[in-house]
């Protein structure tokens, strides 16, 4: 009989010794801001990077070793991102000729895939490769700049990246908008890039009006 009463308390014992250091496991761990689990868990490896930003060295060298530097907008976590990028210009060029140069190589640069590193970043583009653009007709503004696929024919977020890109560069004339039309048509509209279109691009076209054009 009194073997039974010593080993039910040696059983005891043990119980509370168990409970009394699953206490203070849980609260080093509460202490570490980690919350205590009985399941176990596996969310997979933590992101490597933080989303939409990257080491300014990195994205440096998507720029490439020489040329103009210029700005690209590319898309990233719903919103449009300012990235380096440079445009090839031949000393001596005209001022109407380059405005179409730096135009062209902006949108060469918009078409490309984003590198490894902006990948993994979180930055992506949808403006299409392959887009073409051309000066102004006789009669539109000298700012205009027309594009081989129609501005109304882009998808919305490729036409925010374009505008936004355009806007305040050399392309432009650095008046903080475009004049886009298309080689195929004759309309022209002015566009802006406006806070609102940065900030969700996919919300609608970026606010615009009508130019008279040739």
């Amino acid at each position: 009989m009194r073997t039974r009463e010593r080993q039910g308390r040696a059983t005891r014992v043990r119980g509370v010794r168990i409970l009394a250091a699953g206490g203070v496991l849980t609260g080093l761990l509460a202490g570490c801001g980690i919350r205590a689990t009985q399941v176990p868990t596996d969310f997979g490896p933590a992101p490597s990077m933080v989303p939409c930003s990257s080491s300014v060295t990195d994205l440096a060298t998507q720029a490439g070793p020489s040329g103009m530097p210029v700005e690209v907008f590319l898309l990233c976590s719903g919103a449009l991102v300012r990235v380096d990028r440079s445009v090839r210009v031949a000393d001596g060029t005209d001022e109407a000729k380059r405005r179409v140069v730096v135009a062209q190589g902006l949108l060469k640069a918009l078409g490309e895939t984003p590198s490894g590193v902006e990948d993994e970043a979180g930055y992506r583009t949808a403006v299409p490769p392959g887009i073409t653009v051309t000066g102004p007709r006789p009669g539109d503004p000298d700012d205009a700049l027309r594009l081989s696929t129609a501005p109304d024919g882009l998808p919305k977020y490729a036409l925010a990246q374009i505008v936004c890109t355009f806007a305040d560069t050399a392309a432009t004339g650095d008046n903080g908008s475009v004049v886009l039309g298309s080689t195929s048509a004759d309309a022209l509209r002015r566009y802006e890039c406006t806070a609102d279109v940065q900030s969700d691009p996919g919300a609608g076209i970026p606010p615009s009006t009508e130019v008279s054009g040739s």
